[in-house]
């Protein structure tokens, strides 16, 4: 995953903690838009969620915030 996608992954987890509290739970399809303009960056994502942390399809924003702020 590129630093570009984990900055906006993380800049949408705090937006969304912000105006919702820190109980907020996203799937990975929060961090793109509603069509399918970045299949590579799409398909990243979704290997870091499913294979490699075994994530739920819902999970709290400030769980993934905290994973891609430990691979920083």
């Amino acid at each position: 995953m590129d630093k570009a996608l984990k900055q906006r992954i993380i800049d949408i987890c705090t937006k969304k903690i912000e105006n919702k509290g820190e109980n907020v739970g996203l799937s990975f399809y929060a961090f793109f838009a509603n069509k399918n303009d970045q299949p590579e960056k799409l398909m990243a994502m979704a290997e870091w969620w499913i294979k490699t942390h075994k994530l739920d399809h819902f999970e709290k924003a400030v769980k993934i915030r905290s994973l891609i702020q430990k691979e920083r």
